[in-house]
């Protein structure tokens, strides 16, 4: 936590303005905090940014969820031989939900290693919250065509695209309308913070309306530079109707994390 609450401190000249933590606590302090406002359950989503991180950040993760009964459990990877391997540990005991950040990585989503690992997700119908938008600052391999060719290889992944991609909401957009499994997640979008920087365009709105099954709450508490609150008034703030906003916060999510398919074959 320490390296990433680094990593946002010396982002923001990047973005062109500062990012302070808001929730710059301990463990304790924040999990009472979303305990405190009525978060019924969250992963928690760790990422490596080099070989040789993975499997053991997946060890965390699953401890922690094991004490703790609101915490989802949840996996990561990279590329590397190892990959499919702790991949299938993590799904053999219960993995939730997955996270791939490709922006922090700094690999290329394409990578042979990662094929099998694709597949394996695909597979078990796990959902996979994957941060490959160019915001809050472009990498080497971010950007909707490069996971575009992800996704054609692999059509029926679950995947959910972290921050509803900005910069490039309409091309994300598009691939959600294009592949049946893909979600999108609202962390940071539609507040007041985002909105000065990347405006989702006003022309969009319907598409949200289109996707209302598929659309689902992200937050990225707590490394987020306003409160918690602020993200859900930018989503009423839509204006897009109860049922939206009820699916948005809360019926998606739990659809999307049902007991998924067997990791051992399809159903």
């Amino acid at each position: 936590m320490a390296k990433v609450w680094a990593y946002f401190d010396a982002v923001g000249p990047l973005t062109g303005r500062p990012w302070p933590i808001h929730y710059r606590e301990d463990e304790d302090a924040r999990l009472a905090r979303l305990q405190a406002m009525g978060v019924r359950a969250f992963p928690s989503l760790v990422y490596p940014h080099k070989p040789g991180m993975a499997a053991w950040l997946n060890d965390w993760a699953a401890d922690f969820a094991a004490g703790h009964s609101e915490v989802l459990p949840t996996a990561t990877f990279f590329p590397e031989e190892s990959a499919a391997a702790y991949v299938q540990a993590a799904l053999s005991r219960g993995a939730k939900v997955f996270k791939a950040h490709v922006q922090v990585g700094a690999y290329d989503p394409r990578d042979a290693l990662l094929r099998p690992v694709w597949a394996q997700l695909a597979e078990a119908g796990v959902p996979v919250v994957v941060h490959c938008g160019d915001g809050p600052a472009p990498g080497p391999y971010t950007g909707p065509a490069i996971f575009a060719e992800v996704l054609a290889a692999h059509p029926t992944l679950t995947a959910v695209i972290a921050h509803m991609g900005m910069p490039d909401y309409a091309a994300f957009l598009d691939l959600a309308e294009r592949y049946e499994r893909i979600h999108l997640d609202t962390t940071m979008a539609f507040t007041r913070w985002a909105e000065g920087l990347v405006p989702f365009p006003d022309r969009l709105r319907v598409r949200l309306s289109r996707l209302a099954d598929r659309i689902v709450l992200g937050s990225d508490f707590p490394n987020i530079p306003y409160g918690y609150f602020e993200q859900l008034a930018g989503l009423v703030r839509l204006d897009l109707g109860e049922g939206w906003l009820r699916g948005v916060l809360h019926d998606n999510a739990a659809r999307l994390l049902a007991p998924s398919r067997s990791v051992n074959g399809p159903k």
